[in-house]
């Protein structure tokens, strides 16, 4: 196994408490997160604290037990991708979904530079609909 591999593993692997955890740990100091075009997070986040708040606190905060499961993982050099299935309840109107993301990594001395998410935000959009 690569060790970049072994790098993003853990960010999806393990208790919510874990992988943010390991995240955090991961990432560059600056990084650049963009999250897809018609995601409702949508946008580059740069460093890590922007990530943290213009993503990961949102989710916590919107979603109830929303997950990123991954089923498979690519390394090539200093990438990796993750493929998998996003799914929660959004708080807002209690509509749940699965929607599939791949996530592209690029990593650079043991940290991640640069992450971009690919996702059906149609799907994630019918849950944020009333």
């Amino acid at each position: 196994m690569s060790a970049n591999l072994d790098l993003i593993r853990p960010t999806y692997e393990g208790t919510l408490a874990e992988t943010r955890s390991n995240l955090r740990a991961a990432l560059a100091a600056d990084v650049e997160w963009t999250e897809a075009a018609g995601f409702p997070y949508a946008g580059t986040y740069a460093g890590p604290e922007a990530v943290f708040d213009g993503v990961f606190r949102r989710l916590a905060e919107e979603w109830i037990g929303y997950r990123a499961d991954v089923h498979t993982y690519l390394a090539d050099g200093d990438r990796v991708a993750a493929f998998g299935v996003y799914s929660g309840t959004y708080k807002a109107t209690g509509k749940a979904m699965t929607a599939s993301f791949a996530h592209l990594y690029e990593i650079r001395e043991g940290r991640i530079v640069r992450m971009t998410q690919v996702v059906d935000s149609a799907i994630v959009n019918q849950a944020l609909a009333a």
